[in-house]
């Protein structure tokens, strides 16, 4: 495989363009377009090169099977190939700190990675999130039963992009600075710094290890009005540098040791955002499951037209939360029932989605226009606090 590159050049396609047929609501900048998506990507390019911020993909997953809604069986090559071409296309619509997510099935996921290495560049490759797909397993597979996939996610341009987070740190939680394991180093208090819950007096130096907890009084002072009077010096196994813990004493976060022998914690003042942790699942973050998605569409379409294994509202919810902010941009190029879109929109995120088969007239349109109307209260409406407003377009892609 060639060398990995940055930026790849984007094919031409043949006078591809992009007819507004429809527009439902006001305003209408948000864009549903029927067609193909290489051809609509291509169309899009002249006016969104470079400023879409996420962009998430629920593609074929190869696995040798046939849905209603889709064929997912073709030959490996060509669906390498057909890839290849649309990732190329998202590349060159990503805004230099955009994102992307793409959900893939064990089949084609390590495929899929060396062809986004090459396309995206390794050092742009973010890591990969294990969603929980299932509560219980499937055992079509031979050998083992299967509860996850897998969402492979890559930056643009990775210097670029910050921390992928969810929800936020809560208030006075206690941080040990004590971390068995680490090297052995000193630790300066200053006088007054440290909130003391043990008995006012006089603490000579001594050794305070206990258990595999490492940790030495260096200095001897006097706890007066539950605080210290003088700087003193603890040594141990520490989480934190002296830069760390003198920035903490700096913005007056709290510090505290309880009783003997000396535990420092680091009491922070909470409602920062949160690292997203890469394994999606019940445990972590409440997530939904192929069965609750299924739910979802049932509720949407009816049991006769529920789609096949949408994805979650609440798992696109955590994906755009983690990356995008209100007024962002977001892609769905392989749109299927319309799950990106709807989530976006109650958001309040501008979004465009491609869908090639009739179900975007079956099931996304109708979706979209109870979203805006506010006749959709299930998914994460009430967690959105979504009720209703917006609009969109309505497209169809083709050649000039």
């Amino acid at each position: 495989m060639p060398k990995a590159q940055n930026r790849m050049p984007t094919p031409a396609l043949r006078g591809p363009a992009l007819r507004k047929t429809a527009h439902y609501g006001a305003p209408d900048e948000n864009r549903l377009i029927h067609g193909d998506n290489a051809q609509a990507m291509q169309a899009l390019l002249p006016e969104f090169s470079e400023r879409i911020r996420c962009i998430y993909i629920d593609p074929p997953y190869n696995t040798g099977n046939t849905f209603a809604h889709y064929q997912d069986d073709v030959e490996h090559a060509q669906w390498l190939a057909f890839m290849r071409e649309r990732l190329i296309r998202m590349q060159a619509l990503l805004r230099p700190d955009g994102v992307l997510f793409i959900s893939i099935g064990d089949d084609e996921a390590a495929y899929l990675k060396v062809l986004a290495d090459e396309i995206f560049g390794r050092a742009n490759y973010c890591g990969a999130l294990i969603w929980e797909k299932k509560k219980k397993p499937s055992f079509l597979d031979r050998n083992m039963g299967s509860v996850t996939e897998m969402i492979l996610a890559y930056a643009k341009n990775r210097s670029l992009t910050g921390p992928f987070t969810h929800g936020h740190t809560a208030a006075g939680k206690r941080y040990p600075l004590n971390n068995a394991g680490n090297g052995i180093r000193v630790l300066r208090f200053e006088a007054g710094k440290v909130q003391f819950n043990c008995p006012d007096g006089y603490y000579a130096p001594q050794n305070m290890s206990a258990g595999n907890i490492l940790t030495r009084l260096l200095d001897g002072f006097e706890v007066r009005d539950s605080k210290n009077a003088q700087a003193f010096r603890l040594e141990g196994e520490w989480r934190y540098s002296q830069a760390t813990l003198d920035e903490i004493m700096r913005l007056g976060e709290p510090l505290q040791i309880s009783k003997l022998p000396f535990r420092p914690n680091h009491i922070r003042p909470g409602g920062t955002p949160k690292k997203l942790k890469n394994l999606l699942n019940h445990f972590h973050y409440g997530m939904s499951t192929y069965e609750d998605a299924t739910e979802e569409s049932r509720a949407l379409f009816g049991a006769a037209n529920a789609f096949d294994y949408p994805k979650p509202e609440q798992l696109i919810h955590l994906l755009l939360n983690a990356v995008t902010a209100e007024g962002d941009w977001v892609l769905d190029a392989f749109a299927g029932s319309g799950t990106t879109g709807a989530v976006a929109h109650k958001m309040n995120r501008r979004w465009m989605m491609i869908e090639q088969g009739s179900h975007c007239r079956t099931h996304i349109l109708p979706r979209m226009q109870k979203v805006i109307h506010g006749q959709d209260k299930g998914g994460v409406s009430e967690l959105t606090g979504w009720r209703q407003g917006g609009g969109f377009g309505y497209y169809e892609s083709g050649f000039d």
